[in-house]
Parts: structure tokens; sequence; C-alpha cells
């Protein structure tokens, strides 16, 4: 998810993308690697294994 937001961004200059990216980047820093932020990662390979 955060994959996509970052390219969704790219293409289009959405701002609202680029927030939903910023936001889920600031949630894995403070987090850790154990927390949350994983998950967002994880969800993008389930994504690509289902695609």
């Amino acid at each position: 998810m955060r994959d996509f937001s970052w390219t969704y961004f790219t293409l289009t200059g959405d701002l609202d993308a680029f927030l939903l990216y910023k936001q889920m980047d600031d949630m894995k820093a403070s987090e850790g690697a154990d927390g949350p932020g994983d998950a967002f990662d994880a969800l993008d390979e389930w994504e690509d294994a289902d695609g």
C-alpha cells in the first residue's frame, strides 16, 4: 500500500496520496521494525502474489 500511494502520487501529483505515503512512512519509523508499519509492506507482498 505504501508503494502504491507513492506511485500514485508520482503519476498524478495527488497531495492526498503523498500525505498517506508520508503518514505510513512515519508510522513505520516510530513503531520500529516489528510494528504495524510492516503490515503495510506484507500487504504489498500479498497483493503482488495475488495479481
